[in-house]
């Protein structure tokens, strides 16, 4: 699914309208159709109850006008609130209140202190939030600051948000101030990136994108470096497989992890790898803890690797690898490996010196610490790198501005890396400039061993041949399906790691039956 900046909303409306003579006034009343309908759906049969219309001066006010007559032509009870000064009213938004006046209607100005208004948002069974548009940048000020404590006072988890929820700038996701929890949020010809990262994916709601009616061949014309992955997307991704094929086929992949007291880690990477359709799979692990590894793997050639009396990798592991990294399709570092010297020395010798593909998570991620420059040498090799916000920080990023896609985008630029930013919508970025925002997941899947799994799951996609930013982003989507056909089950506070990895394969089946 594309996604469209506020930037390129804005220049597909002024194309629309100043090139193709679509009439503005046109473009509102179908924006405002689509709000209309979702509020009657959400009514159902008590679409004669009190719904609330909060509307700024803008355009995406005048969308909230022209919704509150249609709402009142089908026999809502709507009233319809100006949040702002009248004089700062753009002309459609004057002629939608002259509609709605027309109609026996009235844009009533907002009075904090009225107990008629109050006790009709009291008495409301719906709002609609139409005060703020995709063009906010600057923290929410003056009367929409009012207009939103009453979003949040009466309308928490009943409002429906007119293109994005007041308060959000659409960009990046960041609440600029505050905004509402949003039943749903209908938007138009394409969604923007906050309806997904930052407290823009949690304030969202369900998702309605509205086709408007801006020419189609505009929208072909313009170019859309992120894309919200969906079910129809990961399953173009996902190759056939030949019925003639072989275990070779399917990726010969190695996984390199665990330590004392982390032995756990390499397994579930394992896991993650088998369940995601890997074809051969190998493990190595320092050798003090292999007996307890090799125990837990029936299908995964695990296998021993140098190690220290810490149960952690010795720096000769480097060279057993060496040997054994040539001929693997692709290889993960760091799951479970831990943070000594000599285990971090490893990562980095293989990092700067293996031509293989590599998947850096956790500890090896970590290892990059002070070091990026080592990352820097596999400029003409791929590498993706997980990190969360933590290990993100590590590697020197500051994230406190709260752009998550800028960050990861930036990063995959400067590193010529693909970066899986993990977190409330993992944002997987490529060097090329490509963004990929996730869309599944939930909290139950927030417990150690989850991350171990994607990992894994990254590797198996790339060593079957797909394109590494698109195994990343696809193994990211079918991760976080997963996840949610386990808490739909078990709940999302007892289901496990282990119980996610055994619901890939049907999270796997669901994606393919879509194309």
């Amino acid at each position: 699914m594309r996604v469209a900046t506020a930037e390129q909303c804005k220049r597909l409306d002024e194309k629309a309208i100043n090139e193709r003579g679509v009439p503005s006034l046109e473009l509102m009343e179908r924006a405002a159709a689509g709000v209309a309908r979702q509020v009657l759906a959400l009514l159902g049969e008590a679409k004669g109850a009190p719904v609330t219309v909060l509307c700024g001066p803008g355009n995406n006010g005048g969308d909230g006008v022209a919704a509150a007559r249609l709402l009142r032509r089908a026999g809502v009870a709507a009233r319809a609130f100006l949040v702002g000064a009248r004089e700062k009213m753009t002309a459609d938004t004057r002629e939608m209140a002259r509609r709605l006046e027309a109609e026996g209607g009235c844009l009533e100005d907002l009075a904090s202190e009225s107990m008629g208004q109050t006790d009709h948002f009291r008495r409301s069974r719906l709002f609609v939030d139409a005060i703020l548009g995709v063009g906010l940048h600057d923290q929410v000020r003056g009367p929409a600051l009012t207009g939103l404590a009453i979003l949040n006072t009466y309308g928490q988890g009943k409002t429906v948000a007119v293109d994005l929820p007041s308060g959000v700038e659409a960009d990046t996701g960041a609440l600029l101030g505050s905004a509402p929890d949003c039943l749903c949020t209908v938007t138009f010809t394409l969604p923007k990136p906050g309806h997904f990262v930052g407290k823009g994916g949690l304030c969202t709601g369900r998702l309605v994108v509205e086709d408007i009616g801006i020419p189609a061949d505009l929208v072909e014309g313009e170019t859309f470096p992120i894309t919200a992955v969906d079910r129809q997307w990961v399953g173009r991704v996902l190759p056939r497989r030949a019925p003639d094929a072989h275990k070779g086929d399917f990726g010969r992949v190695y996984i390199v992890g665990g330590s004392v007291g982390f032995t756990g880690a390499p397994v579930l990477a394992a896991r993650g790898a088998l369940r995601s359709g890997a074809g051969l799979i190998y493990l190595g692990v320092p050798e003090k803890v292999y007996p307890i590894i090799a125990g837990k793997c029936d299908e995964v050639m695990a296998a021993p690797l140098p190690g220290g009396s810490n149960g952690a990798l010795a720096e000769e592991a480097a060279l057993t690898l060496f040997t054994q990294l040539p001929g693997k399709d692709a290889c993960l570092l760091g799951p479970g490996l831990g943070r000594s010297p000599a285990a971090e020395l490893v990562v980095r010798t293989v990092v700067s010196t293996v031509r293989t593909p590599l998947v850096l998570d956790a500890d090896g991620i970590n290892a990059m610490e002070g070091h990026i420059d080592t990352l820097d040498a596999r400029r003409q090799h791929i590498t993706v790198i997980t990190p969360h916000d933590g290990e993100f920080a590590r590697l020197g990023v500051d994230l406190s501005g709260g752009d998550r896609i800028a960050a990861a985008r930036d990063f995959a630029a400067a590193h010529s890396c693909v970066v899986v930013l993990k977190g409330h919508c993992t944002v997987v970025a490529a060097p090329d400039g490509r963004v990929f925002l996730n869309t599944t997941g939930n909290c139950g899947m927030a417990k150690g061993g989850s991350g171990d799994i994607l990992g894994g799951m990254i590797l198996s996609l790339m060593g079957q041949g797909i394109h590494p930013v698109e195994a990343a982003a696809a193994a990211v989507w079918l991760h976080g399906y997963a996840g949610d056909l386990c808490a739909a089950e078990k709940g999302t506070y007892g289901m496990t790691p282990g119980d996610l990895a055994e619901k890939i394969p049907q999270a796997i089946l669901d994606a393919m039956e879509e194309n």
